[in-house]
């Protein structure tokens, strides 16, 4: 089963995002799904979208630092740990 979620995709390197509605799978077992309110593009997606990258890998959907809401845990996800900021840690 999936959701969808708008998102920009990176499908080659130095080219315009296409922003687009993707399927994101429900969240496995240890896993959390976190409905992303706010991401930073950093230097390393900057790098990969570039194209000089040799790790860097298309299609992509950049940006790792994002903050959001949890909407769905996995099975196994037993215990939450609150941050000082507020924020909720799964494990």
């Amino acid at each position: 089963m999936t959701i969808k979620s708008k998102a920009a995709v990176a499908y080659r390197a130095a080219e315009p995002l296409s922003v687009e509605i993707v399927n994101v799978a429900l969240p496995k077992d240890n896993e959390v799904l976190v409905e992303i309110k706010a991401t930073g593009i950093c230097h390393t997606d900057a790098y990969t979208l570039s194209g000089r990258d040799p790790e860097g890998l298309f299609s992509a959907i950049l940006g790792h630092e994002g903050a959001g809401e949890v909407v769905a845990v996995g099975k196994n996800v037993t215990s939450q740990t609150r941050r000082s900021c507020n924020s909720i840690i799964y494990t």
